[in-house]
């Protein structure tokens, strides 16, 4: 029991100075912890306890941490490892209240709650507040009642950005208020963006904190959150509100649209742009994997920096280990999702698969409902892409089913393509099997079909009458370079000399200035305009062919024609794919010929095609009435099959990679190294370092957060070259590391945007730490008592193959014999925990970083 009680103190003490609370006077200030009964706390004192941390004359010792005038702030409750923090709520209220303290936080070293006295409940934190933090936060004095009774109009954005507009001249005047609104860029709430606001308003009103907005793509969910931000921060029920989104793209258009609606009362600024300067702005945007990546949220904020926390395309943004970033902060939260929650029409959830990728998605859908207080799968506010086309808002699709034997064969059998997040903590788009669908499926001959159809087949832009501005989705992108090839040489054989290669292109990471070339699309500039009508502003470049960058968020609205040529097994990503394309557009606005215009008269978008070539509508909406049926020819079984590749290697049946030629062991020799590793290696890691910091295209695409990019680049430009012949492997080697070092990791350490390395042992501790973020509280709290057992559980299954073996095909009698993990150590696992451990890591935890 002491050791228990003498781990549980060590590790609230180095939580306490970890979030800059001092025990001793310092340079910095003078200490700000005392022990009850207001007995400062001397290094004498600590000396003298040593083990007996429960057994002081006062009982458990209770800290008091005081603000610069010894002002009570919090009072923190601890108790040993085996105890459940929550044991101590009422001693610890009592006490808080005798010390006129309203900050309560409960502690056993490894799973802590902070409870605001006057917000409700304890909410579990995986850091302590911040001194400077938590004296913000008691300043502010939250009134529910306000946000409840404050009045929500149809103008209540615009009032931000002109508060006399109603006055002005331009606005009374019938016949010129829609040039004074377009011209001052006044937003007017829609009614059910209205409506939304006013849910949140009764949820509150009946004891909410957290709230879920279901809105199709195209329905201004921005828009909605500035009037939501607005609300709560005008009635002081928020001092400052944190808006993650999963993209960087999403980033500067959420700031500046924050910026454009609000900055008449709120300052909004994108995080990395302003890092000294954010806690002057009431708005903070920025990525969730900015601050996913080496827990980076936990050193940058304090729990209580922010009272109000939105997640964009919250499915992305919460999911995997995402969520700690979000659960990290206490106050109310928002989701924004796009995608409802049943949208596997014809996934059999009775008969799951742990490796089946529907049923992860079909868990991230779950758990984003979960995770916002929805378990029933009823959103706080949904206005769904019906109510849009009913409303006049929004455009159904002219689905165009064009399948072939073969695609609808690997739809069933290896056509998966799911939402992830990657080891460095990129979200974006895998597709599974890829190199058998380039190699056995995807011929020239396929292909070619393919794009054959999509241009015959698609809408006409009705001012120029060319090829409709569209978006193709590929497999991959040696998938997209080969689609985009094609389609330059099919429209220079439709239009002789007319686009010179620029028909199509390629926007995928690995293309420079791919992020530009989505904007120049949307712009109308994509390698210029106007190329049949020179008083027309449309886009040279007809087809964008992607992976996942003009996904979520991008908006385009002339789009006309959107194809998957891969198929897609994840709901969220078929959502937005399909948003794309629903969005209204008047395309006179492109024309500045007064008298064509005359001519031509009203030309407004009222339907796109969505050319569907592997039955993703069919599969997500059983019922779906297809409006055009195109049933294709097969074409060949494929190519790559047997296929020589030179040097005695051949590719399989199965796409492996077999080679032939002769391979000897040379020899076989052993060496220990210290943990410094050997100098030779660390003159390796330098001599990379240096290289790296001497390019300055590198440089740029780390400063502007471009992972994918410059990962891309790094791999291309820098390493396997015969010069210094750096590789991956060699570099983990030299880092002297004990696991895997992912490649933006030491990209990270060498421009200095990390302190060092962690080891195994500590990512594992930051990956328990999300574990109990992910967990209901209701479990936690009712087996409090067993967290060392289960963290003992969550390491070693996370660290050895062995285990995961016998824990997967339950063979627990072979734990008798496995001395890294026993029999006993499984048995003090509560029962619930035993499947759940492991679902989690398989999910969430990438396992190549501890090898």
């Amino acid at each position: 029991m002491a050791a228990k009680e003498a781990k549980a103190r060590i590790k609230i003490n180095k939580l306490l100075e970890e979030s800059g609370w001092r025990f001793f006077d310092h340079a910095t200030g003078k200490a700000n912890i005392v022990l009850e009964p207001k007995v400062k706390l001397t290094k004498a004192a600590i000396d003298a306890l040593g083990e007996n941390f429960e057994d002081a004359s006062n009982g458990f010792i209770d800290f008091l941490l005081i603000d610069d005038a010894g002002f009570p702030l919090v009072v923190l409750e601890a108790k040993s490892e085996d105890k459940n923090p929550l044991v101590g709520k009422e001693q610890a209220r009592k006490y808080a209240k005798s010390q006129n303290c309203r900050f309560i936080i409960l502690s056993n070293g490894n799973l802590h709650y902070f409870w605001d006295l006057e917000q409700g409940n304890p909410h579990i934190i995986t850091r302590f507040p911040a001194p400077d933090s938590i004296k913000s936060y008691h300043r502010f004095q939250p009134n529910p009642q306000r946000l409840i009774s404050e009045p929500v109009s149809k103008d209540y954005i615009a009032l931000t950005q002109m508060p006399n507009y109603a006055t002005e001249a331009g606005c009374n005047n019938p016949a010129e208020r829609e040039a004074f609104t377009l011209k001052n860029r006044l937003r007017f709430l829609r009614d059910y963006q209205k409506r939304a606001v006013q849910a949140i308003q009764d949820a509150v009103a009946e004891g909410h904190s957290r709230f879920l907005f279901e809105m199709a793509t195209g329905t201004g969910k921005t828009l909605t959150a500035a009037a939501v931000i607005k609300l709560f921060l005008r009635t002081g029920n928020a001092r400052r509100v944190l808006f993650l989104v999963d993209r960087l793209e999403l980033e500067d258009q959420a700031n500046k649209a924050f910026v454009a609606q609000l900055k008449s009362d709120y300052t909004s600024v994108i995080y990395k742009e302003r890092r000294d300067e954010w806690r002057k702005a009431e708005i903070v945007v920025t990525t969730v994997q900015s601050l996913l990546f080496n827990d980076k949220y936990r050193h940058l904020f304090s729990p209580t920096d922010f009272d109000l926390v939105i997640s964009d395309e919250a499915h992305r943004s919460i999911g995997g280990n995402a969520r700690a970033v979000f659960e990290y902060f206490v106050g109310y939260k928002l989701g924004l999702t796009a995608t409802p929650r049943d949208y596997l029409k014809k996934f059999d959830a009775a008969k799951p698969s742990t490796r089946d990728p529907r049923e992860a998605e079909r868990r991230l859908l779950l758990d984003t409902y979960r995770t916002f207080g929805c378990e029933s799968g009823q959103p706080t506010f949904r206005y769904s892409l019906l109510d849009g086309v009913r409303d006049g808002f929004l455009i159904n699709p002219v689905v165009v089913d064009a399948r072939t034997d073969i695609t609808t064969q690997l739809l069933s059998d290896k056509g998966y393509a799911v939402a992830i997040v990657g080891e460095n903590g990129e979200s974006g788009d895998e597709s599974f099997f890829q190199k058998d669908f380039e190699k056995k499926f995807f011929s020239e001959a396929t292909n070619r079909l393919f794009c054959q159809t999509f241009l015959n087949n698609g809408l006409r832009d009705p001012i120029s009458h060319e090829y409709g501005k569209s978006i193709v989705f590929a497999v991959s992108q040696n998938h997209a370079a080969k689609l985009a090839q094609l389609f330059n040489e099919l429209a220079d054989a439709i239009w002789p000399g007319k686009y010179q290669s620029d028909f199509a292109v390629q926007v995928t990471s690995q293309i420079p200035d791919a992020q530009q070339y989505t904007i120049n699309f949307t712009n109308n500039n994509l390698l210029g305009s106007a190329n049949f009508l020179d008083a027309y502003k449309t886009s040279k470049a007809r087809i964008c062919v992607t992976v996942g960058m003009m996904t979520t968020g991008y908006d385009c609205p002339d789009i006309l024609n959107l194809a998957l040529m891969r198929p897609v097994f994840s709901p969220s990503d078929f959502v937005q794919i399909k948003g794309r394309g629903t969005r209204k557009h008047g395309f006179l606005e492109q024309l500045f010929d007064k008298v064509l215009k005359a001519q031509i008269g009203k030309q407004e978008k009222t339907q796109f095609k969505f050319f569907d070539f592997f039955a993703n509508c069919e599969y997500f909406e059983e019922k779906f009435d297809y409006d055009e049926v195109l049933k294709l020819p097969r074409p060949g079984t494929g190519a790559g099959d047997g296929d020589d590749t030179g040097g005695g290697t051949t590719i399989g049946p199965n796409g492996e990679y077999i080679h032939g030629g002769p391979d000897n062991l040379h020899h076989v020799r052993e060496e220990a190294v210290g943990p410094q590793g050997m100098k030779i290696d660390r003159m390796f890691f330098e001599g990379f370092e240096k290289a790296v910091k001497a390019d300055p295209i590198l440089q740029q695409k780390v400063d502007n957060e471009q992972w994918d990019q410059a990962i891309d680049y790094v791999t291309t430009h820098l390493l396997d070259k015969p010069a210094e012949f750096y590789t991956l492997d060699k570099l983990r080697r030299a880092a002297g590391v004990d696991r895997r070092l992912t490649l933006r990791e030491i990209l990270e350490k060498i421009f200095g945007l990390i302190p060092g390395f962690k080891s195994k042992d500590e990512l594992l501790e930051d990956e328990f730490q999300k574990f109990l973020l992910d967990q209901p509280e209701d479990q936690l709290a009712k087996h409090a008592d067993a967290i060392v057992a289960l963290k003992y559980f969550f390491k070693a299954y996370a660290t050895d193959g062995r285990l995961r073996d016998i824990i997967e095909k339950r063979r627990l009698t072979d734990l008798n014999v496995n001395p890294a993990f026993s029999m006993a150590d499984f048995r003090a696992v509560p029962k619930e925990w035993r499947d759940r451990i492991p679902e989690y890591v398989k999910d969430y935890v990438s396992l190549n970083q501890f090898m």
